[in-house]
């Protein structure tokens, strides 16, 4: 029975997550032309023409109405479903990164109390969705805004509180490890990082701390290097021009969230 409410919950982070990955849809497709997110109506960006409830169930709208626009028939990106069903899974990790099944079961055997492990969970799923928008912009428009940016600190600030036991002092010096010497890069190679960069390294630093700042930019390097050399390769890309690295960052800091101490481990056992 314990087993079965478990999965239960499961099935709940991920359809919370698809629900989000909705609105988050909505986030990438109007911060950039600066449309107020908040209020007004959904619409499709073909027609213009108004989307109504029936329209708008992740996943299942997409493909019930054979991936076009019902109003115009346009063809509707397939991209807006894969968000959904990735940010399903970002909410299915957000659970099972801090309510694993042995713990879980145990607090609800002994009615021990599950909210803090909760609010760690609500809070690293949170950040993942940050780092969702700020890519797919940053992808789109080579830019990364400000808003996002300070999201993501005021996270770095609730994770002080919620989430893994780190000193404060791990957090202050992660929002400096890595932002700065990539100011100071930038600043002297013309652009190596954008301010966008630097200020997404350190709102994520606030969060990691140091050692997963370090472990985020390192992934987010070799990731950021495989796609130029992918893109000269194929000459996409020229030698002096310019790609979007925000994406990489923040596949980075999301690999760290969940990954910087066995990585860690793992690379101090090569030295």
């Amino acid at each position: 029975m314990l087993t079965f409410i478990y999965a239960l919950g499961i099935v709940f982070a991920f359809v919370v997550g698809a629900v989000i990955g909705s609105f988050l849809n909505v986030l990438i497709y109007r911060i950039p032309r600066n449309l107020n997110f908040w209020k007004g109506y959904s619409f499709c960006p073909a027609c213009q023409h108004r989307l109504y409830p029936k329209d708008l169930v992740p996943v299942f709208s997409y493909l019930l109405l054979g991936r076009k626009c019902r109003y115009c028939g346009q063809p509707i990106s397939p991209r807006y479903m894969l968000n959904e069903l990735l940010c399903g899974g970002l909410g299915v990790a957000a659970w099972c990164a801090f309510l694993e099944p042995a713990g879980f079961l145990r607090a609800l055997l002994n009615n021990n109390h599950t909210t803090p492990a909760l609010l760690a969970a609500a809070l690293y799923f949170a950040v993942l969705c940050i780092l969702l928008v700020t890519a797919w912009i940053d992808a789109d428009t080579m830019d990364i805004y400000d808003g996002t940016n300070i999201a993501l600190a005021v996270c770095g600030v609730a994770s002080i509180f919620i989430g893994p036991e780190m000193p404060l002092r791990t957090h202050l010096i992660g929002a400096a490890a890595v932002s700065v010497p990539l100011l100071i890069l930038s600043l002297f190679v013309s652009g190596a990082f954008g301010l966008g960069d630097v200020l997404l390294m350190a709102a994520a630093g606030l969060f990691l701390g140091w050692q997963g700042a370090i472990v985020a930019v390192f992934v987010g390097i070799l990731i950021g290097g495989a796609y130029g050399a992918f893109l000269l390769a194929t000459k996409r890309k020229g030698g002096k021009e310019h790609f979007a690295f925000g994406p990489a960052l923040c596949i980075g800091i999301g690999t760290a969230m969940f990954f910087s101490q066995p990585l860690i481990t793992w690379y101090s056992g090569l030295l």
